[in-house]
């Protein structure tokens, strides 16, 4: 991970040199969630990576890492946004099991995530009603057999959803303030990691996420987020998710975010909780 970042980095510091992010106002792309597409760390917004104006391209790539209690998530994504319109991403998610891992024959669990971005109107700042956006995630699991084991019904699935989102000029305690809300269409169990369907549950399942920050300064953003889940497994009850965190957008083309994670649950160990960083870069 400590190689993938200073590499990351090095990307970074070239491409500020030769390339510019885009014309949008600053923050307005939010960062990277675990699923490649931009929003929070683990909910969606309604908004597109990068800085992409109407006229211009934008693209961003993304490392993420939480060690968890029993667990550590990995997350490789990058994402192109075309003329603020449409955004396009993919990513590859990991997650050790540091604590199963000799019990189940197997290191860890794997997927790869590809994303579908259209906004649909609306303006995050300016707009009355904010801005929405439909999105689509096809998720194909890359080691199913633990999955299949539990009592998943497929190794791939899809995920649909809109998202609005809106910051309100000088709102709480005459800070903007960032509100954004998603309806899901999913089958996925543990956001995928333990494949699609169950015993329990082989429908799709409508859920709710959210998330709400303060721009303290322009350049610091702190928050929360909240991920409803599915429960499609008997042989262990699905949690739903939620963080606190802290983004730092020192210019367009960095953006760090750090949290506090709790994923309850997971393939039988609860309470699983602990930090998040994350680091992005837009060009």
């Amino acid at each position: 991970m400590v190689k993938r970042l200073s590499a990351l980095l090095l990307v970074l510091f070239s491409a500020s040199l030769a390339a510019a992010p885009g014309s949008r106002l600053w923050g307005t792309g939010g960062v990277t969630t675990i699923e490649g597409s931009a929003g929070g760390g683990l909910v969606p917004m309604a908004v597109l990576t990068g800085y992409a104006s109407d006229r211009e391209w934008g693209a961003s790539i993304a490392l993420s890492h939480a060690p968890l209690d029993d667990y550590t998530v990995d997350v490789t994504a990058a994402a192109l946004n075309w003329r603020n319109r449409i955004e396009v991403s993919v990513a590859r998610q990991t997650l050790d099991l540091d604590t199963l891992g000799a019990a189940l024959n197997e290191d860890e669990l794997q997927q790869d995530i590809f994303g579908l971005k259209l906004r649909l109107f609306g303006d995050v700042l300016y707009g009355r009603y904010g801005q929405w956006s439909l999105g689509i995630q096809h998720k194909r699991n890359r080691t199913f057999t633990v999955p299949e084991a539990v009592g998943a019904e497929d190794d791939s699935g899809t995920d649909l959803y809109l998202a609005g989102s809106k910051v309100f000029l000088a709102g709480l305690f005459d800070r903007n303030l960032l509100v954004n809300g998603v309806v899901r269409g999913t089958r996925a169990n543990q956001g995928g990691l333990l494949g699609f369907g169950g015993d329990e549950n082989d429908s799709y399942e409508l859920v709710f996420e959210g998330s709400a920050g303060v721009f303290v300064t322009r350049q610091w953003l702190v928050g929360g987020e909240y991920r409803q889940k599915p429960d499609n497994l008997g042989f262990a009850e699905e949690d739903d998710w939620y963080d606190l965190f802290v983004a730092w957008v020192p210019n367009r083309h960095l953006a760090v975010t750090a949290a506090w994670v709790n994923l309850g649950g997971i393939a039988g160990l609860d309470d699983q909780q602990g930090g998040y960083l994350s680091l992005q870069g837009s060009f």
